[in-house]
């Protein structure tokens, strides 16, 4: 196969698939690690992908638009359903603490928390407080802040000023994209400074992410690898994508 063959196939690849690793392209191709990174580079040079660490994704992956809270809702909702059930062995005991981000997975983890012990959620969702309020058992701690609409959330100085004197068990975080060598990220910066805020309140800190969202750059990022003790993600996850988080010290669990 000629080179420029072999270059439009892992175009074709990366588009069809979302996403395209290094060491199973040369497999794949019959060639070395290092002429796929070339053809890779040269792909990139073109406009046509973007390499991320141990391979390439679409150009699209870099996300900057943020969809609703209504648009993300129902969306890979098996996969959310099995990733909020995983990540109830993780809940602290009775009388322990949590904070739930907002979002459509920390939300699937909202709809099954235990009702057998008293737990204290603080959040910034709207629709999660509104659906724990009358739980039994569960204590629901809003944090303050203005509302964005898009997400249902609030956010800004008042929202961090209350997390920065908080302490909790577990914080519970979604992500809008993540990737092994740039770390977790989202849309907004008021939402990222929101959950940098949550990341520094958590003793122990676990992200809740279906494999929609792996290999996926979004604008700004809130955490690095370092800053997360567990990712919860689904079945459809990328081998790859996932040791390299392992190897970075964050203990994954695929649900």
């Amino acid at each position: 196969m000629y080179p420029e063959e072999r270059q439009h196939a892992l175009a074709q690849l990366v588009g069809n698939r979302g996403r395209v690793s290094v060491t199973a392209a040369a497999e794949q191709f019959g060639v070395t690690t290092e002429t796929v990174r070339r053809d890779l580079a040269v792909l990139e040079r073109a406009g046509m992908l973007r390499r991320v660490h141990g391979g390439a994704v679409p150009v699209s992956a870099v996300a900057l638009v943020e969809l609703g809270l209504g648009e993300r809702t129902g969306r890979l909702a098996e996969q959310k359903a099995a990733i909020a059930g995983a990540a109830l062995e993780f809940l602290p005991g009775t009388n322990g603490s949590i904070i739930l981000d907002g979002g459509t997975t920390t939300a699937a983890l909202a709809e099954v928390l235990p009702t057998d012990r008293r737990l204290l959620i603080v959040t910034n969702a709207v629709p999660i407080a509104a659906r724990l309020a009358h739980a039994p058992g569960i204590a629901v701690q809003i944090l303050g802040g203005r509302v964005r609409g898009v997400t249902q959330c609030a956010v800004g100085e008042e929202t961090n000023r209350k997390l920065a004197d908080l302490r909790v068990d577990v914080a519970f975080l979604g992500t809008n994209g993540l990737t092994a060598d740039h770390g977790f990220t989202t849309p907004d910066e008021a939402e990222a400074s929101v959950k940098r805020a949550m990341v520094h309140a958590g003793q122990r800190v676990i992200v809740l992410a279906d494999s929609s969202k792996l290999n996926r750059e979004t604008l700004v990022r809130f955490a690095v690898p370092e800053d997360v003790d567990v990712l919860i993600t689904d079945d459809g996850a990328d081998p790859d994508t996932l040791a390299a988080l392992d190897r970075a010290g964050v203990e994954v669990v695929v649900a």
